[in-house]
Order: C-alpha cells, then structure tokens, then sequence
C-alpha cells in the first residue's frame, strides 16, 4: 500500500505513457492488417484507407470497446491472490504494456502481421505466472481465449466462403452480372449497417453517457428494429450510390467481370468502414484493459476491486493511440498483406472483410477477445479455399503462422523481465 500511496502518480503516468505505446502498436500492425485486404484489392488506396480507419476505428473503440476490455481486465488473473500486494499488479500490468507494446513495434519493423491479442494475453500470463504464482492465473479463461484462436479464424473462412459462394452463385455465375451486382450488392449493404448498429445498441452507448435498456430478453425486441432502420439507410445510401455506376464495354482482354468489381469496390467502403469499427471495438481492449487495472487500483489507493467502472478518458487515450499509430507506421504492413496470401479483387475483399468483421463484432459483443489478425487471415483462406487450393500462396500463410507461435512466448518473457524491472525499480 505505501508504495501506491507513494509513487501512485508516477506510476499511472508511466502506466498511460505505456498504454498509448501499446495502443500505436495495435495501429501500425493489427489494424493495418484489417484493412490490407481494401488495399491489397485495389478497392481503396492507402491513404483512403487509413482516413476510413481513422473515423471507425475510434468510434468502435470509444462505443464498443468497454465489453472486451472487462475481459482483459478482470478474467485473466485473480485478484483475490494480490489483495494484499496491490503494486504486484501494477508492476504486471505495466510490464505486459510495454512487453506487448516493445513486441509489435519490432513486428512491425518486420513486417510480420502479428496477434496484439497474443501479445497481450502471452505477457498477462507471463508476469502473473512467474511473478505472482501459477496459480495466479485463470486457466479456464486462458482456455477459453486460446479455443477462440482456432474458432475465430474457421469461422470468418466458413463465413467468408459462404459469402463468396453466394456472391458467385448470384452475380458473377450469371448471365447479367453487372445487373445483378446492381440488384442484390443493396442486400450486403444492409447487412454491414444492421450488424454495427447492433454492437453499438447492445453494448456501446454506455461509455458515453447513454444507458439504454437492453436486458437479455427484450434485447433483440428492442434493438432488431433500430439496427434494421440503420441497415436500410446504408442500403440506401448505398444504392444511390451504385445507381451512378454505368457499364462500360467489355475491355479487350474480355474480363467480363470488369464492370461488376467496380461495383464491389463501391461496396468495399462499407465493409472497410465495418471492418474498422469491428476492429475498434475489440482491439482496443488489449492497449487500455491493464490500463484499466491500473488506475483503478491507484485511484483507489491500491484496493483490487471486483469490478471496477471504466473511465471515458482510457477509452479516449486507446482510440487515439490506435489512430497514430496506423497513420504514422500502418502503411508498411497495409500494403503487403492483402497480396501475400492470395490474389484479391473488390469481391474476393468484400467477402474476406465482411466475414472478418462480423466474427469480430461478434465476439466484441459476447466479451471474447479474438485476434483480428486470426481472425481477417481466415477469413482471406476461405475466399481463397472458394476458388481452389492453388489460388493459396501456402509458403506465405506458414510464415504467419510460424509469426504467431512466437508472439506468444515473445511476449512473456519481455513481460517477466519488465516485471522485475519495475519490482527493483520501486519495490
């Protein structure tokens, strides 16, 4: 308690200085990852991209990102073990920021789309294991958000096949493409606005001041219409917009499907924007979650609570950091990764982006902190998988998948070794 009470500025300070570094490290790697397939597409350039991030990244960090967060928080570790060692908590969770944080800077110096929710996680674990006790740590929870390292990204490539498959069934297999891009592209539209309205209804208007009553049973009767609405708007913007689009005749080199990617590409900015907001509202999480636990053991003179309120001003602090650090270093990875796993064109993209974007939104929403970067290269594989195994560049996805075994470890040892850092520094 009396190093608290003693060193309780310095530390948070310390705590929001490592809380933003972690914060551009989810910017100029996970993010530029997210949205890699709008530019790996050709769909939206990099500088389109990174103002579509910019605006929905931090609307989905600011509405959404409180749910995940409490996550991070509070899941992993048992506070009840510490109670009486309060600092032991904030040396941790300040090793795991800037563990994490020093990790994503050095992958993104490579180049390497690597899991900020890995890094994390891998530190959290890492400092409460060696510097606390094993028993420190909630393994069942650990578990849990290992299990959804495999789910997340089978299930954006189930969704992502099937998007593609449809959209292949209804538009590109046809014999009026373009006029069917036009009919039924509308319907995708509405999707993209119905579910991020949904996550934003449910779950994120509290953290600006807005309580709506959305209690498990009236949820979905509350929220359905609302969402509904805003789907039909996009569409309808979206519409407007496709309605402006003219056929052009068939080029030379007869790609019948020239004029239907252009219509995909008006698309693609919706599903960008969906994407952004999706990874937002979950990433965030892993930049102000310890961030969180930090203040909220300062600021109440070193007692662990249960369950703490989540300022405004963290989520302000994450968002932020997110921006800069996309804007000022997300354009080395951005315009890799959507060529390395397989050749994408504005329909392959949609249907990666959308599927990414809704299993994260999903998860957001249930409290699960996937990785985005599992989760956008599965959903890249099953578009990929929809036209055949070669269309998959296999050498490329062992190297990511090589990247995140070595996150993992990576990031727990630079957090043990932070964590006794702190320890001698102050304790």
């Amino acid at each position: 308690m009396s190093i608290i009470a003693e060193h309780g500025n310095t530390l948070l300070i310390m705590a929001c200085i490592f809380g933003f570094f972690m914060a551009w490290g989810v910017g100029a790697n996970d993010v530029a990852n997210a949205m890699g397939t709008s530019v790996g597409s050709k769909a939206l350039t990099v500088k389109q991209a990174i103002i579509i991030a910019m605006i929905f990244e931090f609307a989905g960090a600011y509405l959404a990102g409180g749910e995940v967060t409490s996550t991070i928080r509070k899941g992993i570790l048992d506070p009840a073990l510490i109670t009486n060692s309060p600092e032991l908590l904030v040396f941790g969770m300040m090793a795991s920021l800037l563990a994490a944080g020093t990790w994503l800077l050095v992958a993104s110096m490579k180049g390497w789309p690597v899991s900020t929710t890995h890094s994390i996680v891998g530190a959290l674990v890492g400092f409460a294991a060696v510097g606390i006790g094993v028993n420190s740590v909630n393994w069942g929870q650990v578990g849990t958000i290992v299990a959804s390292w495999v789910v997340s990204p089978v299930l954006a490539g189930t969704i992502a096949y099937g998007l593609f498959m449809s959209v292949q069934k209804l538009i590109l297999n046809t014999d009026q493409p373009f006029q069917n891009a036009k009919k039924y592209i509308p319907m995708y539209m509405f999707f993209v606005g119905f579910m991020i309205s949904m996550v934003t209804l449910v779950k994120g208007l509290k953290h600006i001041g807005i309580e709506v009553d959305f209690n498990l049973g009236s949820q979905f009767a509350n929220a359905l219409p609302v969402a509904a609405v805003a789907g039909i708007i996009v569409a309808s913007i979206g519409k407007l917009l496709l309605s402006r689009i003219h056929e052009d005749p068939i080029p030379r080199s007869g790609n019948r499907f020239a004029n239907v990617e252009r219509v995909f590409a008006i698309l693609m900015i919706f599903t960008a924007c969906a994407m952004a907001f999706a990874h937002g509202s979950n990433d965030v999480a892993n930049a102000v979650g310890p961030l969180a636990a930090i203040a909220s053991v300062i600021g109440s003179g070193g007692e662990i609570a249960s369950k703490s309120a989540l300022p405004g001003w963290i989520l302000l602090l994450g968002g932020g950091g997110i921006v800069i650090g996309l804007v000022t270093y997300g354009f080395k990875v951005m315009a890799t990764i959507g060529k390395k796993i397989t050749e994408l064109t504005p329909s392959r993209g949609f249907a990666a982006e959308l599927a990414a974007a809704t299993t994260v939104v999903f998860a957001s929403a249930t409290g699960l902190p996937v990785s985005t970067t599992h989760t956008l290269v599965g959903a890249v594989l099953g578009v990929g998988l929809a036209r055949g195994i070669g269309a998959l560049n296999l050498r490329v996805i062992s190297t990511i998948f090589m990247s995140w075994v070595i996150t993992l470890p990576a990031g727990a040892a630079l957090s043990i070794l932070f964590f006794f850092l702190f320890k001698g520094i102050f304790a």
